[in-house]
């Protein structure tokens, strides 16, 4: 069956006389500073806890006595109002994934992810305000962190239905693996600037970062290129072949069904040609889709306790007896993503290799454990042994959920139950991500409320669900693990 679409042209981009590679190489760089933005400016809230929140004397007495801080996140309930504030964040980001997904299938990608980056950018901005306006209610800041969230959701859908787009599954494991690494490499900047300003007043950390997306969201509207029919490519049968003017035919590795089957999915017109649109109930009966949903609702209820509460551990639990400063504990912090950039690429690449993507995921599961308990128990030794065991956290807690929301959720979009349909990506990704954001909501909001009874509390919270993660995968890890003894045996009958 034949594809093709009249070429959507970006304003700021000449697509004529361009190679497939040079479009490839494109897509990845713009698509990974895209969401390395959205990352960078979801990372103030976590640097600015110490700040906000109530100062290591008053949480280690009993005392009424309040010792900085900013109101209303200064009292003795301080780490409940910040834990909210969290919830407030990520439960509208839960919610608007869903629906960002839904939209993202059936309109113009790249108006509706500079659309989301430009608004996250002015919510942190607004954010950051309350710092020279002298705000102190509650809900200005809640309302501020449920309007960014919402935005925030528009972009993990879009960015992956574009990566995915572009790149085939043979090797998308490790391409997912290396460009998952944007979160990582976007909470580091964001850690970094964010912290490197906060002497200069805490409303800095939220503006820089707010800025910095705001710009980036107007390059995406200007230079990115949703798909290949974008850039003037053919799409035949199940591989694309693609001719641009003055090159040679190659070949793109994707699925496009040549039988259409039209139950539960809806038709629509775009740019002429006929598109298949997969529904949402539709997406969820997908294989694979519910349990690596719910196996990422526990994965990142670690990932995002991590992600917003670190930086605020660190300050308040002493290294070799030592309190860091705030700016050195956000600093500090980074090590644990440094950690999971290196952790999502080795996921990715030791589950292209073996072709088992769950067996990876449980694998990274079952060491997480450990290196969590190590940290917390040997973590405040010294630097060295804090630096050294956050950095394994990392690596373990990060690689399962880096490859779930990339190269899974890709997987997953394209497989043959979809119709091959890459107009199902961006609903699969909002899913899968989406049911993740609700564990992410529930994580550091349960921290809140339990780190005031101590740290350890927290630790075993987080333990509990890296297990029931990995129970979620053992159906399918035991289905992989099946398919390669049968592989084995063929292999040794016909030989």
């Amino acid at each position: 069956m034949e594809f093709k679409t009249l070429t959507i042209s970006p304003p700021g981009f000449n697509l004529s006389q361009r190679t497939l590679t040079f479009y490839q190489t494109t897509v990845f760089l713009i698509t990974f500073f895209a969401y390395a933005s959205f990352h960078a400016a979801r990372k103030p809230p976590s640097i600015v806890k110490s700040v906000l929140g109530p100062e290591i004397n008053s949480i280690r007495s009993n005392s009424s006595k309040i010792i900085a801080g900013w109101a209303p996140f200064d009292g003795k309930r301080g780490n409940h109002r910040l834990g909210e504030l969290d919830l407030a964040f990520l439960s509208s980001y839960a919610i608007g994934m869903y629906f960002a997904g839904h939209v993202g299938d059936r309109i113009n990608i790249r108006s509706f992810l500079a659309f989301g980056m430009i608004g996250s950018g002015f919510c942190s901005v607004g954010f950051g305000l309350g710092f020279w306006l002298n705000v102190h209610k509650l809900g200005f800041y809640l309302g501020v962190m449920i309007m960014s969230g919402l935005f925030q959701s528009i972009g993990w859908p879009c960015v992956i239905a574009v990566v995915g787009n572009w790149f085939g599954k043979s090797k998308r494991g490790l391409i997912m693996g290396v460009w998952s690494s944007n979160t990582s490499v976007g909470n580091i900047v964001g850690s970094i600037v964010a912290s490197s300003v906060l002497e200069f007043g805490w409303g800095w950390s939220f503006v820089l970062p707010g800025v910095f997306i705001v710009f980036v969201g107007v390059v995406v509207f200007l230079f990115l290129i949703v798909s290949p029919e974008d850039a003037g490519f053919e799409v035949l049968g199940r591989e694309i072949e693609m001719n641009a003017p003055g090159e040679e035919s190659v070949k793109l590795e994707t699925i496009v069904e040549e039988e259409e089957d039209e139950v539960g999915l809806l038709q629509g017109e775009v740019n002429g040609s006929t598109i298949v649109v997969i529904g949402f109930l539709e997406a969820w009966r997908l294989p694979g889709v519910a349990p690596y949903a719910f196996c990422l609702f526990f994965s990142k209820l670690v990932a995002y306790t991590f992600l917003y509460w670190l930086p605020f551990y660190i300050r308040h639990t002493a290294v070799a007896g030592v309190h860091l400063s705030h700016k050195a504990a956000g600093v500090l912090s980074t090590v644990f993503d440094v950690g999971g950039v290196l952790g999502g690429i080795s996921s990715g690449y030791i589950s292209d290799k073996i072709e088992a993507r769950a067996v990876t995921s449980i694998t990274f599961f079952l060491f997480s454990i450990p290196a969590l308990i190590l940290y917390r128990v040997y973590g405040s030794i010294s630097m060295y042994t804090n630096i050294g065991l956050m950095f394994l956290s990392g690596f373990f807690v990060n690689g399962p959920y880096s490859l779930i929301t990339t190269a899974i959720a890709a997987d997953l979009g394209t497989q043959s139950s979809a119709k091959g349909n890459s107009r199902a990506l961006a609903t699969v990704t909002a899913i899968i991500d989406g049911t993740g954001s609700v564990g992410a909501a529930l994580g550091p909001l349960l921290t809140g409320y339990i780190s005031t009874r101590g740290w350890n509390g927290v630790f075993v919270m987080l333990i509990g669900a890296i297990f029931v993660a990995g129970l979620f995968l053992i159906h399918i890890a035991k289905a992989e693990i099946a398919s390669k003894i049968n592989e084995r045996k063929w292999f040794w009958h016909e030989n």
